[in-house]
């Protein structure tokens, strides 16, 4: 409700959500530290302090509505489950949840299709069915499915998957064609490159991330929850900022508000100058006598 707080009353009807797993590598000594969340090996190492987060996307800004602590045995189901819930209490209507490939299970899908909601969201080249459709043809839509068990039970889940081809033309060194594969259920996407267009979307994501090193308190403590609520601030701080740059100092036009430049690292330290003043730093001590050359800029 927090991170909620304000941001609610400046979205539309009807917006675009995104969910990501964002894992910060973890170096120390993995006995003497609880809640950590083990995954593939990434930059170095298998264990991570893991955050799940909730975005909601208007005209390319991005509010966050809700972040969680992963652990070991928290699985992308339970997350987009809680998340799922989080959403249907909210009053606007979501036009579309954009999922990284984290998402791409039979459970992840059966939980959008029973909530109703339209998705977007990478394949991942499981069995050799899906990897013989992304290895030859061009842009096209096939159907595929996935079978989930659960408690004895099992069944199948059927989705589109939209398989753009482009040509590489020597980007990042590669040449040849390109496949991608999106899993997308959404009225507006007739065609792959529309899935390929929409899930882009989804990319402001890492910006937010990048943003949070920027604002987020270094520590060494071990202890979660603390680096839960420092994670917490960090994303706090970047829903005041837009906020306050969309509702103040955005100007009315026809046409659209004007957005005048305002960085976010500009606002950080007009909140840390604002702490200084409220806490009465001292930033000055009395001298008794001038200082030399030497401290002169």
């Amino acid at each position: 409700t927090l991170l909620q707080k304000d941001v609610l009353d400046v979205l539309p009807e009807q917006v675009e959500v995104c969910a990501d797993l964002h894992l910060r590598p973890y170096y120390g000594d993995e006995d003497d530290t609880d809640g950590l969340y083990h995954s593939e090996a990434k930059r170095g190492t298998t264990a991570f302090h893991a955050y799940a987060t909730l975005y909601a996307r208007v005209t390319n800004k991005r509010f966050t509505l809700a972040v969680r602590r992963l652990k070991d045995g928290d699985t992308a189901s339970s997350v987009l489950a809680e998340f799922l819930g989080v959403l249907d209490g909210l009053d606007f209507s979501v036009k579309a949840v954009y999922l990284d490939r984290e998402f791409y299970d039979s459970k992840c899908l059966t939980l959008l299709q029973a909530h109703n909601y339209a998705y977007v969201m990478p394949i991942v080249r499981w069995g050799k069915t899906i990897k013989q459709e992304l290895s030859e043809g061009w842009s096209r839509v096939i159907q595929h499915g996935l079978t989930a068990k659960l408690d004895g039970h099992s069944w199948t889940v059927e989705f589109p998957v939209y398989i753009d081809c482009t040509y590489q033309n020597g980007r990042y060194d590669e040449h040849g064609v390109a496949r991608h594969g999106y899993a997308a259920d959404a009225p507006f996407i007739d065609t792959p490159r529309d899935a390929r267009y929409h899930y882009a979307k989804r990319f402001g994501i890492e910006a937010s991330y990048r943003l949070s090193e920027q604002s987020i308190a270094t520590t060494s403590t071990r202890d979660p929850v603390v680096r839960l609520l420092y994670v917490v601030v960090s994303l706090l701080l970047q829903n005041v900022w837009r906020y306050l740059h969309w509702e103040y100092v955005a100007t009315a036009r026809r046409g659209g508000r004007r957005l005048w430049s305002w960085p976010f690292k500009e606002f950080i330290n007009m909140v840390r100058r604002a702490a200084w003043t409220a806490l009465a730093v001292r930033r000055a001590v009395p001298a008794n006598r001038p200082p030399d050359d030497r401290f002169h800029r």
